[in-house]
């Protein structure tokens, strides 16, 4: 059975500069034969604390998936020496690195969901776990530091690309999850 773990919990505030602090969720999926990273964000220190601290190492890392392009979330992507990267290009335009030709990823029984809005590309992971189905779902939500977090699927979002596309991602993933891991934020029940 599929065992999720998040390991960095996402943040997103604007400076008094108006500038952006960010870091994605990045969250660990472990399969029994295989240990994947979903999103692995950009705070190097936090993402290498929290490994050792489920007593992993960068090497023992098989796949890394990358929800989106957005560099709060795929900057860390290359410390994982052994690891096969996958992403949402891959998926839907055909192989560029790892093979992603059917709907899960492989080895695995978890599902590829295509949730684009935020971003013209954007995927999502969805994870049968004991738990109930958890969708690691990069930024189809996500909340600023302070912001409450209310399940909307109108909730504007100033970083996406297609809103309608957006809105139609979040219904979809309301539909198929028991609960959602987001971008940003903490992980709440559907």
């Amino acid at each position: 059975m599929n065992n999720i773990k998040v390991l960095v919990e996402g943040y997103a505030r604007v400076n008094p500069d108006s500038t952006w602090d960010a870091t994605s969720t990045t969250t660990l999926i472990n399969t029994g034969k295989l240990k994947i990273i979903v999103d692995p964000g950009c705070h190097r220190q936090k993402l290498l604390t929290s490994l050792a601290k489920a007593g992993l190492k960068t090497s023992q890392i098989n796949y890394v998936f990358l929800t989106h392009y957005h560099p709060d979330h795929c900057s860390l992507a290359g410390i994982f020496e052994n690891a096969t990267v996958f992403n949402s290009l891959q998926w839907q335009k055909g192989s560029l690195g790892g093979d992603l030709t059917e709907n899960t990823l492989p080895q695995t029984d978890i599902k590829i969901i295509k949730t684009p809005g935020h971003s013209p590309d954007h995927a999502s992971l969805l994870v049968s776990t004991a738990k109930g189905r958890i969708l690691v779902g990069g930024d189809v939500y996500w909340w600023r530091v302070g912001e409450k977090q209310v399940v909307d699927v109108n909730s504007p979002d100033e970083f996406a690309s297609d809103f309608e596309q957006l809105k139609q991602s979040r219904s979809l993933s309301l539909s198929l999850s028991d609960f959602i891991i987001p971008g940003h934020g903490k992980e709440f029940r559907v």
